[in-house]
């Protein structure tokens, strides 16, 4: 135990140095500061946000917690991954017939009729596992920002070389052939699954997992000022105005949550979609797609379906070669780790510090 508690000093020695208070001082909080004008703007809100925080499950139960790990925070980019089991939850319930179906030939089979942005000769190509992968090269505009403010994106992870400079056009690659970190192309993913559901994102996401989790700590997914769109139900043709919902907090917006939360979403996906209510085995989302989600996409090794993985250990050596991530910018992370048998959530730690962390919290587990 002395150890896990040096492990949650050094983290709570290490906060990142974004402000707490971006609405006080907003050049000191998110990453669209570094966007090319004039799109290094906020469409949505942000909010103030706590300290280091976080919370521990080692086989199935939670061991430690520190700071306010009820505190609901925006947490950024943590949220594709939530994105990415709402698609594997479109598959189960049937609205998509598989990870490879066009998302395109998708809305037709469900005789949903939208303009969705992946119309046209190379955005109908891309799938819906394009999407996921950040393989997807859709191109275009998604609530007035266009895909290329994020050619040439630098992320710690790609070891693939920069050779432009951020939002500098490039040309297109055919979809699945070109691995991008792309923010604009998740929001894109977001609004394609609001046109599937037809339903406020929200409102299925607290349904199929907050729900069933029993998370009863605060959540909200906010969108843009912009992001407002209106929806067909294809079987009564009534028309509704809804809000999509960004895959992250570049913009503003986005996921505010609990690390307690996101814990218990990833002993979810520890425990291979699968929960225990009242002495009762209830799948919530299939095995089947938790293990899609840890799978590496074959261009782009160290990531699997809007997760990130540890290839030979490279990135994280505190982590096992098993181990998947779900992160998000500010120093928001989740690590699964199933040869641990541990969830490990910490939040608004410096990320250079994350992998000295790795290491200081499995050598504590072990």
């Amino acid at each position: 135990m002395n150890n896990l508690n040096s492990a949650i000093e050094f983290a709570q020695n290490h906060e990142i140095n974004w402000t707490r208070d971006p609405i006080r001082e907003p050049n000191k909080y998110g990453v669209h500061l570094t966007d090319p004008k004039p799109w290094n703007v906020l469409l949505g809100p942000v909010h103030p946000r706590g300290g280091v925080s976080g919370v521990i499950y080692k086989s199935g139960k939670i061991i430690q917690v520190w700071g306010e790990p009820e505190r609901a925070d925006q947490t950024f980019s943590v949220a594709k991954s939530y994105l990415a089991l709402l698609t594997g939850k479109a598959i189960d319930l049937g609205l998509i017939s598989s990870i490879d179906e066009c998302v395109i030939s998708s809305f037709k089979n469900l005789g949903i009729k939208c303009v969705s942005g992946f119309e046209g000769e190379h955005n109908s190509l891309i799938t819906w596992g394009h999407l996921l992968s950040q393989t997807s090269e859709w191109s275009g505009t998604s609530f007035g920002i266009p895909d290329q403010v994020e050619h040439f994106r630098h992320v710690v992870l790609d070891p693939k070389p920069i050779l432009g400079q951020k939002g500098e056009a490039r040309s297109l690659q055919t979809p699945g052939t070109y691995w991008e970190y792309n923010d604009v192309r998740i929001n894109q993913l977001s609004l394609a699954l609001l046109h599937l559901y037809q339903k406020p994102i929200p409102d299925i996401f607290r349904r199929y997992f907050l729900d069933p989790l029993e998370c009863s700590e605060e959540f909200e997914w906010e969108g843009y000022d912009n992001s407002w769109v209106e929806v067909e139900d294809a079987m009564n043709h009534t028309v509704r105005r809804i809000q999509s919902v960004p895959g992250g907090t570049h913009w503003g917006g986005g996921i505010r949550i609990s690390a307690l939360t996101q814990a218990k979403i990833g002993q979810l996906m520890l425990n291979g979609g699968e929960i225990i209510q009242h002495n009762i085995r209830k799948q919530i989302i299939s095995k089947s797609w938790v293990n899609k989600m840890q799978a590496p996409c074959s261009i782009a090794p160290f990531y699997g379906l809007l997760t990130w993985l540890n290839p030979g250990q490279k990135t994280f050596p505190g982590a096992s070669e098993s181990a998947y991530f779900m992160f998000g910018a500010g120093g928001n992370y989740v690590w699964i780790d199933p040869e641990l048998d541990a969830v490990i959530v910490v939040r608004w730690i410096d990320p250079a510090y994350f992998p000295e962390f790795t290491q200081k919290i499995s050598q504590a587990l072990i």
